[in-house]
């Protein structure tokens, strides 16, 4: 029997991804295709994030249907899944079982159930110990959490993945350990609000918060880098802060998603945290950690975004200068709060659209001011790829703040932790030449 998987959206989803595979390999004898046409089951892993994902859905739904073998079955999965339910096989009743984010465990049992529908919310898989991916890779994902407890005006996801509980941290510190077995150097612990961990459970637990798991999960033998997503500004306490600056295996790049620096919007976003309040935590993450690089998101043109907001968010971009700038024009998601205010305070798309030029062309420009400042830095770098070309051989890799290098040399391979000096940045790509003696 033959599987064939297609993700879409962020890492969760992937590691969700991960663990369908797992569990239908080895308990129901599985085998990866990268066909669908061969495949006996085709499981489409959903997002529902930002609309495109969720058109997207039933255009791939169709596609698959004509190509599939006769008796070969359509799972739908993940957050578009959980908050569609029974409605996906209305529109597209070729689609066997619904299976949603919060019910992922369930996998084996939905494939025998035909038009079956699993999306219960209150379900909790957070004790539940899915099998094992195989990997043969260096770099793997972890959950530590499942949920949200959030209630930001725009996002969907409390409503697809549900209330937030941590997993056991004897479960995530015994999964870190195989991982480290099967060599895996660098992990990413996963959670909607990663730095929120430990504040609810399903059954009795000692008390712990990140920063003892992060210190924890350090002393794993094997494990040589760690990194998250995404940690929530409102809860970058001081303790989090020194735990993530002190710590030599927590790499130092960080993902702070701001969605707006105007007070106003930031209240109407109900993110629970001011832009006095986001520049502090970075002024102090700055202040303990030189080099830190800091990836963010931003919204624009949030109900009732006027220029003066706008201007708010472009004075934090030039106080932070983010490395990297994940950015988007606000659209309406069912189930949200800001979509019942229907078109009430509504941005003009061409308003909105300008703005979010404006925005990336002056985050290019500061790319392109800090380019300059990289040539000469020595960064200790594990190279994730090799590859041959015929005329020679290179590589690339990341560093601990999450820069990826470029490498023309002969002699490194996969796993490798090397010192590299950065010699040119082309267009934003940097390389480097291992330093050597």
């Amino acid at each position: 029997m033959k599987l064939f998987i297609e993700t879409l959206g962020c890492a969760m989803n992937e590691r969700d991804s991960e663990h369908l595979i797992a569990e239908l390999e080895q308990k129901e004898g599985y085998v990866l295709t990268d066909r669908a046409d061969e495949a006996d089951l085709i499981l489409i892993n959903t997002c529902s994030v930002r609309e495109k994902p969720e058109r997207k859905l039933f255009s791939e739904i169709g596609q698959y249907a004509q190509i599939k073998k006769p008796n070969a079955k359509i799972g739908i999965c993940g957050c578009t899944a959980s908050h569609m339910g029974a409605d996906i096989i209305k529109k597209a009743p070729s689609v066997n079982f619904v299976l949603g984010a919060r019910n992922i465990s369930k996998i084996t049992q939905v494939i025998h159930k035909d038009k079956a529908v699993e999306v219960d919310l209150d379900y909790d898989d957070s004790l539940y110990a899915f099998e094992s991916v195989r990997s043969s890779g260096i770099k793997a994902l972890l959950n530590i959490s499942i949920g949200c407890d959030k209630s930001c005006a725009y996002c969907i996801v409390p409503h697809t993945r549900g209330k937030e509980i941590s997993i056991p941290s004897d479960l995530i510190l015994n999964e870190a350990r195989k991982l480290a077995q099967n060599g895996i150097k660098e992990i990413l612990l996963l959670g909607q609000n990663v730095n929120n961990y430990g504040v609810r459970f399903s059954s009795e637990h000692k008390k712990i918060n990140f920063a003892t798991l992060l210190s924890e999960l350090s002393r794993v033998e094997g494990i040589e880098r760690i990194r998250f997503t995404s940690p929530h500004p409102l809860h970058m306490d001081d303790e989090f802060i020194e735990e993530f600056a002190r710590n030599k295996k927590v790499c130092k790049s960080i993902h702070m998603p701001l969605q707006s620096g105007s007070n106003k919007i930031l209240k109407s976003m109900r993110r629970g945290y001011t832009k006095e309040w986001f520049l502090n935590r970075v002024e102090k993450m700055k202040s303990l950690i030189p080099n830190l690089c800091i990836s963010t998101d931003i919204i624009v043109g949030f109900p009732s975004e006027e220029e003066s907001d706008f201007a708010d968010t472009l004075e934090v971009l030039e106080k932070v200068r983010f490395d990297t700038l994940y950015s988007f024009i606000y659209s309406r998601r069912p189930h949200t709060l800001a979509d019942l205010w229907g078109d009430k305070w509504s941005v003009p798309k061409d308003i909105a659209s300008s703005r979010l030029r404006t925005l990336q062309a002056r985050h290019r420009e500061i790319l392109q001011e800090k380019a300059s400042q990289e040539i000469g830095r020595v960064y200790e770098v594990l190279i994730e790829n090799t590859f041959d070309d015929g005329a020679m051989r290179f590589s690339e890799g990341r560093s601990d703040n999450n820069k990826l290098i470029h490498i023309n040399d002969e002699c490194l391979k996969i796993g490798d932790f090397v010192d590299v000096e950065i010699v040119k940045n082309e267009g934003g790509s940097l390389f480097g030449r291992v330093k050597r003696g």
